[in-house]
Parts: C-alpha cells; sequence; structure tokens
C-alpha cells in the first residue's frame, strides 16, 4: 500500500510539474532525507530569469539548481514576480497532492485566479521580489504548499512568461535520491525580448521640400503564439507623412491588409503599423526574422526634427504608457536637422544695400554654371531688405546628415551663394560664396557680410556731352585742322 502510495505522489507532482511548470529546478535533498513530507519544514523558490534563446537549451528542467549550460543565456534583471499560495493544499498530505492535480488539470495561464475549480480554495497573500544582475529572485521561508507564479512588472519590451503553478517541495529527481523531497525549489522561464532600432536617410538635396526616409526595425518575439504586434511612429509636426514600406528581413512575403494594417491619424501624425491575426502567424514562425518598416516623409519646415518609434510586441504592452514597465519598447531617438543662414549686403562704407538678388547652389559647379538653383519657399531668386539682409531658411545642416554629426570638415555639405542682380550702381560678385549651415548659423543674428563694388570699381567713365567729350573733340578738330592746313600748304609748294 506504502509503494501505491509513494508512486501516486510522485505522478502527481511529476504531472504537475509536465502540465504547467514551466522549466523547474532545485537544489539537492537534505542529508537525511526521508520519503515521507516533513510538515515542519519551510521551502523556498528561487525564480532564473533568462532571454528566451533560438533553440531549446537541453537543459534540465526538474527542479535542480542549473550549475553549467547557462553562459550563452543572458540574464534579465528588473522582472518582478508575485507568489500565491493557493490554500488549502497540504501537501504533507495525499489527499493534498491530489487536489494539487485536479487544479493544474484546468489551469488556465489566461486566466489563473480563475482556475481554481472550487470557491473553497482561495489565494493566499501575495509575495514578490524582483530578480537582480544575475536574473534571479527568491522568495524563502515559504510555507509547504501549491503555488500561483506571476510576473507582475517587467521591463519595456519584453512578453512575459505565462503564469504558472509550482509545489513546495518537489520530489527529488536525482535517481540516487528519490526517497526524499527538495525543499528548495529553483524554476527558469525564460522570457522573449524585442528591441527597436531606428535610422534615418536626409542626404538628399539637403533642402525642405525634400522625402527623407526612417527605417525602423523591430524583433519579432520567440513565442508560439503572438498575441499583439504593432510598430508606431508619431512623426513631428515638420514632418509629412508619405508611405510606408513594411516586410520581413529573411524576405518571407507579407501582405498589406492579409498579413498588417498601416494607419496614418493626420491630427496626431501618428503611423501605426499593426499586425492582423494571420500576420502574428506568419511572425511566430519566423521569429528568427525581423521586421521592417520603411517609413517616407516630407521635411515641410526647418528646424531640429527628433523622432522615435514605439514597438508593442504583445497585446497586454497595448495599454500600458509608453516609459511605463510593461509597455512598449522604444527605439533610440533619431534627429534630422534643417536651418539656414543670414546675409547683410552693404557698400563699402558699411550702409546697407537692398535691392541685391541671389541665388543658392548646392555644388560649386551648379553655381558657376547657374543651374539648379535649391529652391526654398517655393522660390529660386531672394532679395535683400531693406535693411540689407537676406535670411535663407530651409538647408539641412552642413555638419550633421543620416542622424549623426559630420567631424570631418571636408565632408560637411557645401552651399554656394551667387549674385544674379547687383543694386543699381553697383557690380555684381565676381564668384560665388561658399557657406555652409549649422546649428550656429541658424541662431538669430547676421552670419554672413557680403559688399558691393561700385560700378567700375568706383572710377567714373566719361559722359557723353560732358567737358571730356569736348575737349577730345576740340583736340580732334585741331588735329584735322592742322592735318588738312598742312596737306594744301604742300601742294602749293609742288605748283611752284
Amino acid at each position: 500500500m506504502e509503494t501505491k502510495q509513494r508512486g501516486l505522489r510522485w505522478r502527481s507532482a511529476t504531472a504537475l510539474a509536465a502540465g504547467v511548470l514551466t522549466a523547474l529546478l532545485g537544489v539537492s535533498a537534505p542529508a537525511h532525507a526521508s520519503p515521507v513530507v516533513d510538515a515542519t519544514q519551510q521551502g523556498s523558490l528561487t525564480v532564473h530569469k533568462f532571454h528566451k534563446p533560438d533553440a531549446a537549451t537541453g537543459l534540465p528542467n526538474n527542479g535542480t539548481a542549473v550549475t553549467s549550460g547557462l553562459d550563452g543565456l543572458t540574464p534579465l534583471a528588473g522582472v518582478e514576480f508575485t507568489v500565491e499560495q493557493v490554500n488549502p493544499v497540504d501537501l504533507s498530505t495525499n489527499a493534498g497532492w491530489q487536489a494539487a492535480e485536479d487544479i493544474s488539470k484546468v489551469f488556465d495561464p489566461a486566466n489563473p485566479a480563475g482556475s481554481i475549480p472550487d470557491a473553497s480554495y482561495a489565494l493566499g497573500t501575495a509575495k514578490t521580489a524582483v530578480t537582480d544582475s544575475t536574473g534571479s529572485a527568491l522568495f524563502d521561508n515559504l510555507d509547504l504548499g501549491l503555488y500561483l507564479v506571476t510576473e507582475t512588472s517587467y521591463p519595456a519590451g519584453v512578453t512575459p512568461a505565462a503564469p504558472f503553478l509550482v509545489t513546495v517541495p518537489l520530489t527529488d529527481p536525482n535517481p540516487n535520491q528519490r526517497d526524499g523531497w527538495l525543499y528548495d525549489v529553483h524554476v527558469y522561464p525564460k522570457n522573449s525580448v524585442s528591441t527597436l532600432s531606428k535610422t534615418v536617410t536626409d542626404n538628399a538635396d539637403a533642402k525642405v521640400g525634400d522625402e527623407i526616409d526612417f527605417t525602423i526595425t523591430g524583433d519579432i518575439p520567440n513565442e508560439t503564439v503572438i498575441d499583439g504586434y504593432k510598430i508606431v511612429d508619431a512623426l513631428d509636426k515638420k514632418l509629412e507623412y508619405v508611405r510606408a514600406n513594411v516586410t520581413l528581413t529573411n524576405g518571407t512575403a507579407i501582405t498589406k491588409g492579409t498579413h498588417f494594417t498601416v494607419v496614418h491619424d493626420i491630427p496626431s501624425n501618428r503611423v501605426t503599423v499593426e499586425f492582423t491575426a494571420a500576420g502574428r502567424q506568419v511572425l511566430a514562425a519566423n521569429h528568427t526574422s525581423e521586421v521592417q518598416v520603411s517609413l517616407t516623409a516630407k521635411v515641410t519646415a526647418a528646424g531640429e526634427i527628433d523622432n522615435q518609434a514605439l514597438l508593442y510586441p504583445n497585446a497586454p504592452s497595448f495599454n500600458v504608457t509608453p516609459g511605463d514597465p510593461n509597455g512598449p519598447t522604444p527605439s533610440p531617438t533619431v534627429s534630422t536637422k534643417w536651418g539656414g543662414l543670414t546675409v547683410q549686403k552693404t557698400n563699402d562704407t558699411g550702409a546697407a544695400l537692398a535691392g541685391a538678388k541671389f541665388s543658392v547652389f548646392t555644388s560649386r559647379a551648379d553655381a558657376v554654371a547657374g543651374a539648379n538653383a535649391v529652391p526654398l519657399d517655393g522660390q529660386t531668386v531672394f532679395t535683400t531688405a531693406a535693411d540689407g539682409t537676406l535670411t535663407l531658411s530651409g538647408l539641412r545642416y552642413s555638419d550633421w546628415a543620416d542622424g549623426k554629426e559630420i567631424t570631418d570638415t571636408a565632408a560637411f555639405q557645401k552651399y554656394y551663394l551667387v549674385e544674379v542682380q547687383a543694386p543699381a550702381g553697383y557690380e555684381l560678385l565676381a564668384q560665388p560664396i561658399e557657406f555652409t549651415v549649422t546649428a550656429a548659423t541658424t541662431a538669430a543674428g547676421v552670419d554672413l557680410q557680403v559688399k558691393n563694388v561700385p560700378s567700375n570699381g568706383g572710377f567714373e567713365l566719361p559722359l557723353t556731352g560732358g567737358t571730356g567729350t569736348a575737349l577730345l573733340y576740340a583736340a580732334g578738330a585741331l588735329l584735322v585742322g592742322g592735318a588738312v592746313a598742312l596737306f594744301l600748304s604742300s601742294r602749293r609748294r609742288a605748283k611752284n
């Protein structure tokens, strides 16, 4: 009879572990093992949290502590676990083990509290612990019993493991000690961790009105079932949404409308890519791939434009405020920077010159040829105001491109200022003026002083009908008259 009861206890414990326990491990039995549960003992539960690997580790999941084979796993700190004892389940009795098995058969991770099959069972006082830098959280001084373990808080981007049940103690799985119990139990539930990256490509014609491209790349949770997945990008008000293209990086085909939707909310300028149930099945089957969103937007105004995307890797994260635990994963913030330069036109005495007209070019060759002038605010010719100033706004920073600073001045985007019409009485500039746009030039104030030289370098040309011309005419007349007199005198001498 004792043998039969011992076998029943073992089958109950192993059925519970196999059905609802996630990767259970534990330490060796007391030195004086007993085949009978010691009701005076207290136990402990240590939860070890790691990033979920792409492939199964093959490590034991029987309640013992794993001491080797974890080198390739990444610990996950900051995960809060809550344990609640299911009362009354007395594991010092065979009836208690039978009750634990009955509960395990109807346990629903989606509704763990509702899985309690009888009103006579209730959850005890909750205890919480948070995983440390090694990914471990310890619950000690536990009464023996059946416990519900739930992840109640976790870092952004983490897909929590499902709630599970665990008994303290467990029958020792060591072949040489299976007549004893593990009172200190270790479990190893693993989490999918999803990250999000974002880059920007703005190195186009370097002016407001250009289209720029954001590339957003998100991990796919390593889960058999993905209950929700979306990427959201709230565009800056200086950007105008153009289009979005969604792909998987491994080339698996996905179709808009069938596998995902793209919605642009105009009032908020928010773009949402959300996967359908059919699409999430494709994601689960391709969890080693990534979702890539190529989002194109037009720059509509100058300024330093910061942009960040959010990845919601599971349904619970949809209702969490960004930045809070359990919420979405933020991408790095990427910036695209657009500004300008203020020119002041003066003469050699420093007096302001109004009415000078300029164009801007992005290469010296274009500036010399007068081709491909940069349009800003719909025009390519700009005129100095009464105070001689002209602000050219809407040019990409010379020292910032594709979301990063350019430190090599030789690689700066150069611009070229060409005077296409000088004020009356002044000469045009003979050659283009090279300039750059930075945060400093975008700030208030004059960045570039441009002087005009008076016509003919300041020298006056002779005027028709003026004194100088009359003198020339008189001198010419005298010369002609002298020549005629000399000619007539020569003829008279020749006749004589």
